[in-house]
Formats: structure tokens, C-alpha cells, sequence
């Protein structure tokens, strides 16, 4: 068993795992020792202007700074930094790349859509049952962009990366608070736009079962729920009808700022996109209701997402 840390920089949040690895084959190939998430917004405006904020760089350099010092007081002896959406699409990512170099010591991965995609299944599916020659769906649905990813008990079947995430729709449309119905429609025509994209890559009528993965949908699933607080041991593994969570999503992007704040389980990095992801996973539901002709009537949540991929990809690297 080997101690390892993996950092996934998204466009929302930064996140930090570090855990003891054990070999192939093991039942729990992760015991978790940290697991932490800061709300940086590095993506602030970058589908706007095309470059990552000074404000936002600074606010994930001060992260990274911390989690460099844990990664150190726990011994982590392999490190692995995976950048996602923000970074692929910001022309100034080389201050991000010398930065993050030279806090932590390693080369920061700017990563493609696809291996995106590939690591969130991984982490998803190393903590769901054998599921055969049955074909799941795994959704992570990110800050700048969302990864379908569709797999069996041998792996990745096929995958898509597409550009609809809860900071971007939230800059390009959602602007009044409450949403207005015309922002909701001009997002709603993104999403299946991006809908139709993913699908030509990604045989969605061929999933049996959906789980979703990330901030933005455990904190539907929280609300769905109706949590004291958030609980982690609640959200993953809970399996919701998609009534159930449509209803939820509808209520958050309908919801006020303040109120979206006084929810008890809301991080408050997630108060002003939490609408626009919740648009996104209720469409996104809808479509897979549709393609698979009412087959798919539920979906699970999971707690375990690229974090967890990222770890067990340093082990397998070895």
C-alpha cells in the first residue's frame, strides 16, 4: 500500500485527496487520510474573456499553498495535479502551469475532455457493485464542463467532454435573481445543444443506469433529500426517481440568492451556480428518460468522482 495525493482543479473548486492505495483487485482501493474542497472559482469569467483572472490565479495559488503543506505533514510520496475546463480554455494557462510548479514541486496536467472523462469514471466506478456486460452512465457535471462516460465492468465504452458546466451557464445566461424564463430557455437550448454533441460520441440509449458525480449534483441530491446539513454518508450511494430530483432542480433555480444561502447543506461557493447546475442535471435527466424510453427511472449520486480516479491513476502508473 503506497500513500499518494491527487489534486483536481476544476473550474469552480480546487480539491484535494490524500489516500493510502491498495493494489489491483482490492475491495476498497482507497482509505481516504484528507479530503478537502475549496470554492476558487478559477473559471471566473474565462468563458468571457478567454483568460484566467489574476484574482482567481492568486485565490488557487493560496489553496495550493495549503494543500502543498498537507501533502508534506502526511507523506504523500507521489503527487498528481490534473487541470480541467478553465485551464484548457484560458490563453494565459502557462502562468497557471509556472505557479502551481512551483508550489507543489510537480508538473501540473492540463488534461484533455476525454482522459476527464475517463478518470471520473474510474472514481466512480471503483465504489459501485460489478455491474456485468450492463452499460452505466457517469455524469460529472463541472464548473466549466460536463463529462458522459460510458462504461461496464471492463471499462470505458465511450466518452464525451462538453461545454456546459454550473460557472459558465451561470456567466452566460442566469444573470437575474431568480433566473428570468428567457435566461432558463437561452440555457436550456445550450444544454441540448451539448446534449446532441455528446450523444453522437456516446451511445446514451444504451445506458441501464445513471450516476452522477460532483458538488453540483450531490447538493441537488442534499436538497432532494431535505438534509439537516450536508452529509456525505447520506448523498453517495442515495438512488432518487427522476420526479424526485426534477422537482429539486426546478426548486433551486427557482429559488432567490439568499434563499439558495439559507439552506443548511449549501457551501457558499456554490450559492450563485448551484442554479445553473441544477438546470443542467434536470435536462440532462430528461434526455436519458427519453432515450431510454423510460427504462432509466432513477439515478445515484456519488461522493467518489475524478479525485478518486486521479489517486488510483498514480498507483496504476507505477
Amino acid at each position: 500500500m503506497s500513500r499518494v495525493a491527487a489534486i483536481d482543479c476544476g473550474t469552480n473548486s480546487i480539491r484535494l485527496l490524500i489516500a493510502d492505495v491498495a493494489a489491483n483487485g482490492a475491495s476498497s482501493p482507497l482509505a481516504d487520510v484528507v479530503r478537502d474542497m475549496r470554492v476558487v472559482r478559477l473559471g471566473q469569467g474565462v468563458d468571457a474573456t478567454g483568460e484566467l483572472a489574476p484574482e482567481a490565479l492568486e485565490r488557487t495559488f493560496a489553496a495550493t499553498r495549503d494543500y502543498a503543506e498537507l501533502i508534506k505533514e502526511h507523506g504523500a510520496a507521489r503527487v498528481r495535479f490534473a487541470a480541467t475546463s478553465a485551464t484548457r480554455d484560458a490563453r494565459n494557462r502557462q502562468v497557471f502551469v509556472d505557479g502551481i510548479r512551483d508550489l507543489l514541486g510537480v508538473e501540473p496536467e492540463v488534461i484533455s475532455g476525454d482522459e476527464e472523462a475517463a478518470l471520473s469514471f474510474a472514481g466512480a466506478s471503483s465504489v459501485l457493485p460489478a455491474t456485468g456486460e450492463d452499460a452505466i452512465l457517469v455524469v460529472d457535471l463541472g464548473g466549466g464542463s460536463t463529462e458522459f462516460v460510458l462504461g461496464d465492468s471492463n471499462g470505458v465504452i465511450a466518452a464525451r467532454s462538453v461545454d456546459i458546466g454550473c460557472v459558465r451557464l451561470t456567466e452566460r445566461h442566469l444573470r437575474s435573481d431568480p433566473p428570468t424564463s428567457a435566461q432558463i430557455a437561452a440555457a436550456e437550448a445550450d444544454v441540448d445543444a451539448a446534449l446532441d454533441l455528446a450523444g453522437q460520441a456516446v451511445p446514451l440509449d444504451r445506458a441501464t443506469a445513471v450516476v452522477g458525480v460532483a458538488g453540483s449534483i450531490t447538493t441537488i441530491t442534499a436538497h432532494a433529500l431535505g438534509l439537516s446539513k450536508y452529509q456525505p454518508e447520506r448523498i453517495h450511494g442515495a438512488s432518487l426517481d427522476l420526479q424526485t430530483i426534477s422537482d429539486a432542480c426546478t426548486s433551486l433555480l427557482e429559488m432567490t440568492r439568499d434563499e439558495r444561502a439559507a439552506l443548511p447543506y449549501m457551501h457558499p461557493g456554490r450559492v450563485d451556480v448551484i442554479g445553473a447546475g441544477a438546470l443542467v442535471w434536470r435536462r440532462i435527466l430528461d434526455r436519458l428518460s427519453t432515450v431510454s424510453h423510460g427504462r432509466i427511472t432513477t439515478a445515484v449520486s456519488s461522493e467518489h468522482d475524478i479525485l478518486d480516479g486521479i489517486a488510483l491513476s498514480i498507483r496504476d502508473a507505477e
